[in-house]
């Protein structure tokens, strides 16, 4: 019988019990035998008494693990002898059960044998060559899987570029629709404050109108009682007299009866009861016409005048230095400065801004389709223009009859221009601080198509603002 291999006994004295394996944290139960502590804790888990030892079956009534703390010091040892007796000169590894180096290689059963396998009767029958020889046919094997494996890393690295590129322009666009979205929004919130401005003006107008009739009613109803008060007192005092000083002035009696009748009071106007009407039904229905609100504004080249001049996108206008040759058409403004936005409305509720920069004597506002375009303007509602005008440095009016002197104390650079068609109003804003510039009374335009109106002015530029 062949004498034990002092190595594999040390290296089965090294190995914990249940596992099988080199001991990894050993500890000693109160038998004396060592296990790993995690293969023993796992092996009593959920007892609370007779703790056994899985190797003699010894018990214990007590849980008690002590590290082993010189056991763990012959495991190091024993990996590193086992590590020394693999190795022989020139640093070959050797075959575990001949110690011979490993010199073969046995194709059917991919593994390194030495001489003594190969004529053993495991290996008798395989195909059995050279270990390098083995070695160098599977590195070729290697590096033609090699090539194969860096292309497909070739191509996921292009993936990966592609697609965090892709990423980033997308992450790009998001960026870009985001600050859209807030832009939107912050113009969305202050044409809403300016549209609750509108609309809490029209009420205050209305406000006034009714209490105006409500305060008339209200006198002509106290004269009236008075008046048939004192008549009520007179002829009661009648009634008591005597016959013959009643009945001679009966006639007088009678009449003063009947010119007491007093006159019925006004009522609301019929106009007035309509405004109401239309102001309400209008705001019930104020989300669903949002979205008209903001108009995208471009002036025509067919109404401007001679020595104006429009940009290609048709958003900007200035004034010229010479008279151009242009057509001759009806519609074109040819004695004022003037031209006409492209977009006319004839329902709903409109609002643009036109920056007006620095120049002199400019008009911004609305006007009338039927606006006289080849004789001088009378820049008025009557003549259907509404409009607000710089007359000078710092000094601005409203076009209405006569001109109404505006205090502003500020130069607005950036106008918005509001216009409710039901209503009949044209409200001016400063675009840049919200603050309301003036509020024309409420007209009719008895379903005329209403379009922008710009009159330029020496040194003006407009831009007709995104």
């Amino acid at each position: 019988m062949a004498a034990e291999n002092p190595v594999d006994r040390l290296q089965g004295e090294a190995s914990c019990p249940i596992c099988g394996e080199y001991f990894k944290d050993p500890v000693v139960i109160d038998c004396g035998h060592s296990f790993c502590h995690v293969c023993i804790s796992q092996c009593w888990e959920g007892l609370d008494t007779s703790f056994s030892c899985p190797q003699c079956r010894e018990t214990a009534e007590q849980r008690n693990l002590r590290p082993n703390r010189p056991l763990a010091n012959v495991l190091e040892l024993a990996k590193r002898l086992s590590l020394q007796v693999m190795k022989v000169a020139g640093g070959e590894r050797v075959c575990e059960d001949h110690r011979e180096p490993l010199k073969l290689f046995c194709e059917e059963d991919q593994d390194p044998i030495c001489v003594v396998c190969d004529r053993s009767r495991a290996h008798r029958a395989h195909t059995v060559v050279p270990i390098e020889e083995a070695a160098q046919e599977y590195k070729e094997k290697i590096q033609a899987h090699l090539e194969t494996l860096r292309e497909e890393r070739e191509k996921l690295l292009g993936f990966k570029v592609t697609g965090e590129g892709k990423s980033q322009e997308y992450l790009i666009q998001t960026q870009t629709e985001r600050q859209k979205i807030v832009s939107e929004f912050q113009q969305l919130r202050k044409f809403l404050e300016e549209q609750e401005q509108c609309l809490l003006a029209q009420l205050a107008n209305l406000e006034k109108e009714i209490v105006k009739i409500q305060n008339e009613n209200v006198t002509k109803l106290s004269e009236g009682i008075s008046c048939l008060s004192d008549l009520i007192s007179e002829m009661e005092g009648t009634c008591q007299k005597p016959a013959s000083e009643f009945l001679p002035d009966i006639r007088r009696t009678l009449s003063r009866c009947e010119m007491g009748k007093f006159q019925q009071p006004v009522e609301l106007s019929a106009e007035l009861e309509k405004r109401f009407s239309d102001f309400s039904q209008k705001n019930f229905a104020l989300p669903e016409t949002m979205k008209k609100f903001k108009a995208n504004v471009t002036l025509d080249p067919d109404t401007a005048h001679p020595e104006l001049v429009l940009s290609e996108d048709r958003k900007s206008v200035r004034w010229g230095d010479t008279w151009q040759d242009l057509p001759d058409n009806p519609e074109r403004f040819d004695s004022d400065p003037c031209v006409l936005g492209y977009e006319g409305f004839t329902s709903g509720r409109h609002s643009w801004e036109v920056e007006v920069g620095d120049g002199l004597f400019w008009a911004v506002g609305v006007a009338r389709e039927s606006v006289k375009r080849k004789e001088g303007v009378s820049y008025n509602p009557e003549s259907g223009i509404w409009a607000v005008e710089q007359c000078w440095w710092g000094q601005y009016q409203a076009l209405t009859s006569p001109v109404t002197p505006l205090p502003l104390s500020w130069v607005p650079r950036r106008i918005r221009v509001s216009l409710d068609y039901e209503w009949g109003q044209v409200t001016f804003f400063d675009a840049d601080n919200e603050t309301p510039i003036f509020t024309f009374p409420p007209a009719s335009f008895n379903g005329e198509r209403i379009r922008p109106w710009l009159s330029v002015g020496l040194e003006t530029q407009f831009r007709l603002c995104p």
